[in-house]
């Protein structure tokens, strides 16, 4: 077996075993905490001897004892005391249930933490029910080559690729558990770029943190991505994540990569904060595009209005049916604000660029990022790159500490590659293989050209750069006279020209724009009566991508378009010809 996807393949084939017992949408259930079993077990091997012997001489132990010896003998942050291993367990059939469970049992705390996420309980006593228990297990025992000399990253693949062929099988969201690991590099790579001096510092130590982590793939992008840039740095990785399974799957990767498995907590970021009192150097996050918050509202809403700015979401909150700003807001609510600040990367689908009116909870909430000049650059991304939609993507770089030549400045970067033909594009390459709705994937000469464009901070074709004023805008309300049947205006009890709110109207005025002159040379040529009524101006802020990168292509003359369509009827033998010149 030579890549991921063909390991992944093998471990998806033993699910057959369940057809017929099993709903497809369950197979998930058996194949992923077997992998994790069997990829610990694999690690384990070639110390089990001598921690058995170990455990025979120091099991009147206590626990805390007990287990950092052990621990230290299977040169792991964990181990397993039981007599069984998969070999061993495939080696007897008839005990198959109860040895299963004494394997389990094996385990050091941490280890049967993760596991139990998995409820594995429930699903081997149904697979002792169906008869199915010990094929599973034998097949897994034979897979035993698929687990050696295995790295985290290309086990972080094969549990994404195994969870996307059964998400796809129960028509679920896939996307919403992994990111393109293409992605992961380009976001690891900007929010990076700029912190190379210091990241080779020697015994340089940061920390990185994922509100929604998954299975852990950013992390350990992240982590790899350090090492090869500096062996003596330190990558301290956090995360918390919703979904029971890939919170087992990242825990477990986190034990045998020997970092600190409490690091990872399980919950809902908004309203079980895990870590409500860390900050971080660095954060990254693919939030679920679009995805409500109704479950979380009443304690989100709550937090807003009894903790206003010293909670998470001071700025205002999203339309309840997209969560994405809160994600971003709790991230920046998690930066140091201090020495050397912080810098996120986080991916968005295009509704948070201009969703929403001025005064309305997104554009406060957007308003409130570019103000506090925290808004460094954004850099649209081709479409088709996600394995549950097609839609366009967006990352959003953050920082509370910009370098000087940013500041009040921000930068954006067209990567869609949209205007080019597919072939030798520079920004992606088609699949030869599509996988589910990812048809491009970003390779890397791509992801080198678009870090040297944010990193160089330079205008040009697919670069341009913004003051934080250019997206700002004051929303003014357009009064006219409300007139009685003589035409004449209808006066208040104080004695003003009442407004006529049929005839109300609205203009949306850059802000570096002076309203009154606006007013004249724009309204008042139409509309002489016109005034403002300035106490219900709003000033909002909108990012209109498209607009700043847009090409003026001429339409095709009619003369060309009658040719091709003459030359499409030569080849369909008159069939066309008829139509148009009857």
């Amino acid at each position: 077996m030579y890549n991921f996807r063909e390991k992944a393949n093998f471990l998806w084939s033993i699910a057959d075993l369940l057809r017929g017992h099993y709903k497809q949408a369950d197979y998930g259930k058996v194949i992923l905490p077997f992998t994790v079993l069997r990829r610990l077990d694999s690690i384990l091997e070639p110390t089990k001897k001598k921690v058995l012997e170990a455990y025979t001489q120091h099991k009147a132990k206590k626990p805390e004892i007990l287990e950092p010896i052990l621990n230290n003998i299977a040169k792991a942050k964990f181990h397993n005391r039981s007599k069984f291993n998969f070999t061993e367990l495939a080696n007897d059939p008839n005990g198959i249930a109860a040895n299963l469970k004494n394997y389990i049992k094996g385990y050091s705390i941490g280890a049967q933490e993760i596991i139990e996420y998995f409820s594995f309980e429930d699903q081997i006593r149904k697979l002792e029910e169906y008869d199915l228990l010990y094929m599973v297990i034998k097949k897994f025992a034979e897979a035993g080559e698929i687990f050696k000399e295995v790295s985290s990253l290309e086990m972080g693949y094969i549990f994404e690729e195994l969870i996307r062929k059964f998400a796809e099988l129960s028509n679920e969201t896939a996307g919403e558990h992994f990111t393109p690991r293409e992605v992961i590099r380009l976001m690891v790579n900007l929010l990076f770029v700029n912190d190379k001096d210091i990241l080779t510092k020697k015994g340089i130590v940061r920390t990185l943190y994922d509100p929604a982590c998954g299975t852990g793939g950013m992390l350990s992008v992240a982590e790899e991505f350090l090492r090869e840039l500096n062996p003596d740095a330190k990558l301290e990785v956090f995360g918390q994540e919703m979904n029971p399974e890939s919170f087992a799957i990242c825990k477990s990767d986190m034990l045998i990569k020997g970092q600190n498995p409490s690091n990872i907590k399980f919950g809902n970021s908004f309203t079980q904060d895990g870590l409500a009192e860390e900050k971080f150097d660095y954060m990254l996050s693919n939030p679920p595009f679009g995805v409500d918050w109704k479950k979380s509202e009443k304690i989100i809403k709550d937090e807003k209005e009894k903790r206003g700015w010293d909670g998470r979401f001071g700025a205002g909150l999203p339309a309840i049916s997209d969560g994405s700003f809160l994600f971003l807001q709790h991230m920046i609510s998690k930066m140091k604000r201090k020495e050397e600040g912080t810098r996120l990367g986080i991916v968005f689908n295009g509704s948070p660029l201009f969703s929403g009116s001025a005064g309305s909870g997104p554009s406060d909430i957007r308003k409130w990022i570019i103000e506090n000049d925290m808004l460094e650059a954004i850099i649209a991304l081709p479409d088709q790159l996600f394995y549950n939609t097609g839609i366009s993507t967006y990352i959003w770089i953050v920082t509370d500490h910009k370098p000087k030549a940013r500041k009040g400045k921000v930068q954006l970067i067209n990567a869609t590659g949209g205007d080019l033909e597919d072939k030798e594009n520079p920004f992606y390459s088609k699949m030869l293989r599509s996988l589910g709705n990812k048809r491009k994937e970003i390779h890397e000469s791509a992801i080198e050209r678009i870090t040297k464009l944010y990193g160089n901070f330079q205008e040009n074709e697919y670069s341009k750069i913004f003051d934080n004023e250019d997206f700002g805008y004051s929303r003014i309300t357009v009064e006219r006279p409300k007139l009685d049947e003589n035409g004449k205006p209808v006066l208040d009890k104080k004695g003003n020209i009442q407004a006529d709110s049929d005839l109300r109207d609205f203009e949306n005025i850059p802000l570096k724009e002076n309203i009154q002159e606006y007013f004249q040379r724009e309204v008042l040529p139409h509309v002489p009566d016109a005034w403002i009524d300035s106490e219900k101006t709003k000033i909002g802020y909108e990012i209109n991508f498209t607009k700043y990168f847009y090409k003026y292509k001429p339409l095709r003359s009619l003369e060309e378009i009658r040719r091709d369509i003459l030359a499409l009827e030569e080849e369909t033998q008159g069939m066309i010809g008829e139509v148009i010149e009857s």
